[in-house]
């Protein structure tokens, strides 16, 4: 498998809380997590730091599951995040994605509602 990468500007960033306060802007954009072999999820929010945060703190089963150990980012604005994350979704096919629903947004808050743990 030929590990692609799309995003502009691809910087790929250790996945610790030190390197996500350090390289992620509290800004509006599109974010994808990945281990050494494949993209695990490609998300959009109006926060790249916060998400990526929490995803840290509170990681939903399929983060834990496939241990990402990336991430990559990209800015965007709100009109533009979820046709940009639909075409990274669409070109990369990351396993996050295709387990909780193509375009699905998977918080932390979303696992625990689900699970009956709020």
């Amino acid at each position: 498998m030929e590990f692609q990468m799309p995003f502009d500007q691809f910087t790929p960033r250790s996945l610790t809380p030190a390197s996500v306060l350090a390289n992620a802007p509290a800004a509006s954009g599109i974010y994808g997590v990945s281990n050494a072999r494949e993209w695990i999820y490609i998300g959009e929010t109006a926060d790249i730091q916060a998400e990526l945060l929490r995803h840290l703190h509170n990681p939903p089963a399929f983060l834990r599951r496939y241990s990402p150990s990336g991430f990559t980012y990209e800015l965007s604005t709100a009109e533009h995040r979820i046709d940009r994350q639909k075409q990274l979704v669409l070109e990369l096919e990351p396993i996050g994605n295709r387990r909780v629903g193509t375009l699905a947004k998977w918080t932390s808050q979303e696992e625990e509602h689900r699970s009956g743990n709020h």
